[in-house]
């Protein structure tokens, strides 16, 4: 019996630790965390063309409010004739293919970027791309 007592206390204290720890260590946020990642994809591999904000146009139209919007649907940018025929919308599902291969969604669309290999950075961007919404 007197070996169940020390093991009772470590086990006491142990609870008391992992709840004081649990109330110091802020929850995590999986679509948080994604959008960071997102962000930082964004910058490294598409922000030489595009840009995040409404109305700004570097060389590519801007992707705010990319999603759900119908492809080549942005006023004042001269997209392809196959993408404008393309009958897409953004989608998650179709922003994902078309991170992934452009040429392959969209045979002689003009977009020339090198596709995101990695199927994880291609999520990442499509959350921080719900993030920036249209001009109002």
């Amino acid at each position: 019996m007197n070996r169940l007592v020390p093991l009772a206390a470590a086990f006491a204290v142990g609870l008391t630790a992992g709840s004081a720890l649990a109330q110091t260590t802020p929850p995590f946020d999986i679509d948080q965390a994604m959008q960071v990642a997102g962000k930082k994809v964004f910058a490294d591999h598409c922000a030489v063309c595009h840009a995040p904000q409404a109305g700004a146009r570097p060389i590519g139209p801007s992707l705010a409010g990319i999603v759900g919007r119908p492809a080549g649907s942005l006023a004042g940018f001269p997209y392809s004739d196959a993408l404008k025929k393309s009958g897409l919308t953004w989608t998650d599902d179709n922003l994902r293919k078309w991170i992934a291969d452009p040429s392959q969604l969209v045979p002689s669309a003009l977009m020339p970027h090198v596709a995101l290999a990695d199927p994880a950075e291609r999520l990442y961007v499509i959350e921080y791309l719900k993030l920036l919404k249209p001009a109002k």
